[in-house]
């Protein structure tokens, strides 16, 4: 039988642009729709016809029904669609302080715009599971916690442009995205991308930021971070009270959770030494002061030190001691990573899964991730954030970050 022609109840008009082929949004957009039940209608559809000019789609879309289609257009305005209609966005005042009106609209971690006074204004601080608000002519992301009575916040989903970011043609070093890195055949390649990524990072002014977990220090990678450090490819660490713990411990006592570095033997009472090393530093009276005093020489928090690049020890539940650094507060954790993400161009995620998360949830997309962990379903949670700026090198993290250290410090011939 013939498909029947009949319109459904609902509908209205959206409009994308970007490179919509390339990055497959649009078969995003045409599959979302169908999804919640509606129907599409192309309108109009212009193909870009060079690396640097957009391609645009406006579609007509029907739904069963209005809760239906604010569903639809919700997943099209992370997509990158906007209503056809010129109305600005809608603003909301906060009645009390850290409860957002009820139809506030939650952030992306995409570019995105709001229409004030019928122009388009971008929106600042940009992050997902935020709040947009309004003040003094200008827009920007806040979260939850921050919000203050009398804050006007955009609600609904009018007067709201999401530009997410596009798979380009010609990625500088990121082009090994395409190739989906899965095994260690291919880590070479992946060390040299990412050694390129880094210096035009760099040369861009932008900063390098590391996020480290313990299993840096148990792979053998500390002398390899300590030389990226050494030679000004770290502008920022963020990482746990683990890593701090046990890269002391190897400076201090030659081991790792006990295992000597030397020979991979379990040390005699060893499992105590990460506890010696806590206590050592709290009787220099931190680390600076331990490194300042002597008593450590070598190691990741010491080439900080010793560098000026800064560093964040965000404290959990388990942690033993902790040192003297780590932020027990959550929320103080969570605005100390932020403030020194600020201005990154490069994130490089190194076998933590809970603060390379954390991290992707802070960024805009289009900071770009290099996500290295030995578990596949690490790289995988970092790099399905909604954005082609994350890829995960599936390798061991020592292995890694050796291979790195020598194609960023070692002269060429």
């Amino acid at each position: 039988m013939p498909e029947s022609k009949t319109t459904l109840p609902v509908s209205d008009h959206v409009e994308a642009e970007g490179h919509l082929i390339d990055s497959h949004i649009m078969e995003q957009i045409f599959d979302t729709v169908v999804e919640f039940q509606g129907r599409f209608e192309v309108e109009h559809f212009h193909i870009g016809r060079t690396n640097s000019e957009p391609s645009r789609l406006r579609l007509r879309i029907e739904a069963p029904s209005e809760p239906m289609l604010e569903k639809m257009m919700t997943q099209l305005l992370g997509l990158g669609c906007s209503p056809v209609d010129k109305s600005d966005a809608e603003l909301a005042p906060v009645e009390r302080e850290c409860c957002a009106p009820e139809d506030f609209y939650s952030t992306t971690n995409h570019r995105t715009l709001v229409r004030l006074k019928g122009a388009w204004l971008e929106v600042g601080s940009q992050r997902m599971d935020a709040m947009i608000v309004v003040k003094e002519g200008r827009a920007f992301c806040r979260r939850l916690r921050d919000l203050r009575a009398g804050d006007q916040v955009v609600v609904g989903m009018k007067g709201i442009r999401v530009i997410p970011e596009a798979k380009e043609r010609d990625r500088l070093s990121f082009a090994f995205m395409s190739n989906g890195i899965s095994s260690e055949r291919q880590v070479e390649t992946a060390v040299r991308q990412t050694a390129a990524l880094v210096r035009h990072t760099v040369e861009q002014g932008q900063k390098v930021i590391v996020v480290a977990g313990p299993v840096v220090v148990h792979t053998g990678g500390v002398p390899f971070l300590a030389q990226l450090i050494r030679s000004g490819f770290v502008h920022a660490l963020l990482t746990g009270n683990a890593l701090g713990v046990h890269d002391m411990e190897a400076a201090l006592l030659g081991t790792s959770l006990g295992i000597r570095l030397s020979d991979g033997r379990q040390q005699e009472h060893g499992h105590r030494n990460h506890m010696r090393a806590i206590n050592a530093i709290y009787h220099a009276g931190g680390i600076r002061q331990a490194v300042e005093s002597g008593v450590l020489t070598r190691g990741i928090m010491y080439e900080c030190v010793r560098a000026g690049v800064p560093y964040i020890l965000a404290g959990s539940l388990r942690d033993d001691g902790p040192l003297p650094e780590t932020i027990t507060d959550m929320n103080q954790a969570q605005d100390a990573y932020a403030e020194h993400l600020s201005g990154a161009g490069l994130v490089l995620c190194l076998g933590s899964m809970l603060h390379s998360i954390a991290v992707g949830n802070m960024l805009p997309s289009w900071v770009k991730i290099v996500c290295v962990d030995i578990n596949p379903a690490v790289a995988t949670k970092v790099s399905d954030r909604g954005t082609g700026q994350a890829v995960g090198v599936i390798t061991d993290v020592g292995l890694f970050l050796e291979l790195l250290a020598r194609a960023l410090t070692v002269p060429k011939p």
